[in-house]
């Protein structure tokens, strides 16, 4: 081998003139085994030392490349901490509460079919149905639109999502990539927020719902909270809103054009999108039957036979316009009111609310008074003053099957079939006669008090027998009319308040206020009291439920029930219990009855002769209050009673004249109240048989007194001066000296009074019309 000039080698350390060299050379040395005595440990890090010092010896540019070991540490020590950090948020993470959007739903109140909808409360249009009411077709439809692997996936799409990304990053769109099950998280628990941060929430909330829920019930969970256009929220809302039906009635081309809507609602509705948003919409339809078709959802033949289906006209989502809000405002109170729910959880929505309300009734009501009151008053400002309150009770079952609380609930909130503050009048004293029968009340002189008992009818007459607090009163007849001696049925006819004054007071003014509860007004009736004796001439003020149910009582031979207006009450497919609805015995059948027949003749031969038109058995009464402040009649057939009220309202909210409103001199019960309740009644009962009333009135044939019931005066001036104010409605019902409706027959008048008084005893029923009475020209 050859040698330096000096004689030693080229390997020989010691030749080494860099003693780094030397170092490094002996470091590899003991690497390799060489070193005696060396241990395992000390040849590692003479490795190790040898390596740093081979590194520390290359030029900077080379140092700064990492070695494959160090490639390799860092990857495996990033992949364990994000195994790590996988694993710990996974056994972590617990979905959220649901946030308020997701959840939040409409009250849905329906007619008492339970599938026309009256009108909704609630700030979203949602209604969330379990998975067993959204049709096979539906969920397969969303499957197949949305996430074809949904049943077998675990709740997330890696692929999707990175597909997703790599669209979005070329101007593709954002991109949603993910799996039903995340869209559902997406929708249920978090927002709609395109951040990596909702992203990564979605991710492993994701992961974790697929494992804490079944599949059916994400699937679920994703329709109700999906957003399907035309403010449906939810695939309920969206089945009513496209198609008119529940969402388990949705068919399979139904189905897969609510599948395709979830891709692009607005653009998809082929109601109002353009030409090429149709394309778009039944392109994406197509994709979705073909998915169902893959899938195995739909054989080959019901491929090829499917049509895209007839979509409904973009429609108003019915909320409180018109007279819905009226109805649910009745709905509430009675639910309210009865403590079934309270106004906090109705408040937070989903409550599905079947009334007892006929959509056939409830529209011919509102017609009714369209037609036979506001058509033909005068266009005056004045004359829009006059408001009506009705309502109308099925007696047999105690159901409110229409209500008038005004025009439109948008323009006016104010529920007049529920307001307290409308004096009834004399249709007050159909409970007079009750209480004096149910009683075996007296006259003064001992005579039993039936329909034949005569009265001394002079205008302004004392009555006698008043409780000691009260002094003196002394009511007027309309038009301070005197009648004389008549009987309780032809003072019924002609409404003449002494007689029923005097009734009163005879009777007792408690047994009337007691005959009034049996009927059914509340204890807490305003003015409901019997300190005052214009209780029996109708000073009370009950709303218009109420009254027509205590008509009802008549109507049911004597037996009372409560008027109600909700059959079911529905939340997240549990039931609240509602009242019962028993019927209470009032009175003794014969006392209803003969009151029943005594109201007939109202009809037959005195204030409610226009209600003749009807051509059925009927009874009612007609009540006009003090200075006509009110107008009313309430009456009844066999199978429907109804209450009808007028009154006129400034716009400070004073009460006002009806009369003056109208340019009339006056407006009675027997007017347009009469009118709109035949004009209802007729409409109400045209596929009703015509039933006549099954009357059992026992034994009222006592022979009348020779004389009238004594009293101090029979002038027409009162005898003495009252010492203390009593409220005293005129509550006459005679039509108007200035307008009086014709009706057919046209009844004649016996007297030469402003006030027609019809003769006839036995009417022949006229042909029931649509038309009461011909257009009337009334002064401006």
């Amino acid at each position: 081998m050859g040698k330096s000039s000096s004689g030693r080698g080229m390997d020989d350390p010691d030749s080494l003139a860099n003693p780094m060299d030397r170092a490094t050379l002996e470091a590899e040395d003991r690497a390799e085994g060489g070193g005696m005595g060396a241990s395992g440990r000390d040849r590692r890090q003479a490795k190790k030392a040898a390596r740093t010092a081979r590194r520390a010896a290359l030029p900077w540019y080379r140092r700064i490349i990492p070695t494959w070991r160090m490639t390799v540490g860092t990857l495996l020590t990033v992949v364990a901490l994000g195994m790590t950090a996988f694993v710990g948020i996974y056994l972590n993470v617990e979905p959220p509460n649901a946030n308020a959007a997701a959840i939040a739903q409409a009250n849905i109140y329906y007619y008492d079919d339970g599938k026309t909808v009256i009108g909704q409360t609630g700030t979203m249009n949602r209604t969330i149905v379990p998975i067993s009411q959204i049709s096979l077709d539906m969920q397969h439809a969303a499957v197949s639109a949305e996430d074809r692997t949904f049943y077998s996936n675990q709740g997330i799409s890696l692929t999707g999502m990175v597909r997703a990304g790599w669209d979005t990053l070329n101007g593709n769109g954002v991109q949603g990539g993910s799996t039903i099950t995340q869209q559902y998280v997406k929708n249920y628990y978090l927002n709609q927020n395109q951040t990596v941060t909702r992203k990564a929430k979605e991710f492993f909330i994701a992961l974790k719902v697929d494992r804490t829920e079944s599949k059916p019930d994400i699937l679920a969970g994703y329709l109700n909270t999906s957003y399907f256009g035309r403010n449906a929220y939810g695939v309920q809302a969206a089945a009513q809103a496209y198609f008119g039906i529940n969402a388990a009635q949705l068919n399979a081309e139904q189905s897969a054009y609510l599948a395709a809507l979830l891709q692009a609602p607005s653009a998809y509705d082929v109601a109002t999108a353009t030409a090429a948003g149709k394309q778009a919409a039944t392109d994406r339809w197509n994709y979705v039957l073909d998915g169902m078709a893959k899938l195995g959802y739909l054989t080959p033949e019901q491929r090829a036979a499917a049509k895209f289906p007839t979509v409904k006209p973009k429609a108003h989502v019915k909320g409180l316009d018109g007279q819905a809000g009226y109805m649910i405002d009745i709905a509430v109170n009675y639910l309210v009111s009865n403590h079934v729910v309270t106004r906090d959880e109705l408040a937070q929505g989903g409550w599905k609310i079947v009334t007892t309300f006929s959509r056939t009734d409830q529209n011919a009501l509102a017609d009714s008074v369209k037609t036979q009151l506001h058509d033909q008053l005068p266009n005056t400002a004045a004359a829009k003053q006059i408001r009506a309150a009705a309502a109308s009770v099925d007696p047999k079952t105690g159901k409110v099957v229409a209500a008038y609380g005004g025009p439109d609930y948008a323009t006016q909130e104010y529920n007049d079939a529920l307001r307290r503050d409308i004096q009834i009048g004399s249709t007050f004293k159909a409970i007079d006669l009750a209480a004096a029968l149910q009683n075996g009340s007296t006259t003064q002189d001992g005579t039993p008090i039936t329909p034949n008992t005569l009265y001394d009818g002079t205008s302004r007459r004392q009555v006698v027998g008043l409780p000691s607090n009260v002094s003196s009163y002394n009511p007027p007849n309309e038009d301070d009319m005197n009648y004389g001696s008549i009987s309780v049925t032809r003072a019924m006819a002609k409404s003449v308040n002494s007689v029923f004054a005097q009734m009163a007071a005879d009777v007792g003014l408690d047994k009337v206020r007691q005959a009034a509860l049996a009927a059914g007004l509340p204890a807490d009736t305003p003015d409901l009291s019997a300190s005052n004796p214009a209780l029996a001439l109708g000073i009370a003020t009950p709303n218009a439920i109420q009254l027509a149910g205590a008509y009802a009582t008549f109507a049911n031979h004597g037996m009372q029930i409560t008027p109600w207006s909700v059959q079911s009450v529905t939340h997240d497919g549990e039931s609240r219990t509602l009242p019962k609805h028993d019927a209470v015995k009032a009175f003794d059948r014969a006392v209803a009855d003969t009151v029943t027949e005594v109201l007939q003749g109202v009809i037959q031969n005195g204030t409610g002769y226009n209600a003749q038109a009807l051509g059925r058995d009927a009874a009612g009464k007609t009540g006009t209050t003090d200075s006509n402040k009110s107008a009313w009649f309430a009456g009844y057939t066999p199978q429907l009673s109804t209450a009808v009220g007028l009154f006129a309202q400034d716009a400070k909210n004073n009460r006002v004249s009806l009369g003056t409103a109208a340019g009339l001199t006056r407006i009675n019960g027997g007017a347009f109240p009469t009118q709109i309740w035949t004009d209802y009644m007729t409409q109400a009962l045209a596929n009703q048989p015509d039933a006549s009333f099954d009357l059992q009135t026992g034994d009222w044939t006592t022979a009348a007194p020779a004389t009238p019931t004594p009293t101090p005066s029979t002038s027409n001036s009162p005898t003495t001066t009252p010492t203390a104010p009593v409220p005293t409605p005129s509550t006459q019902t005679q039509p108007t000296p200035t307008y009086t409706p014709p009706v057919v027959p046209t009844p004649t008048p016996t007297q030469t009074t402003t006030n027609p008084t019809p003769t006839q005893t036995t009417p022949t029923r006229p042909t029931p019309t649509r038309q009461i009475t011909p257009p009337v020209t009334l002064p401006q």
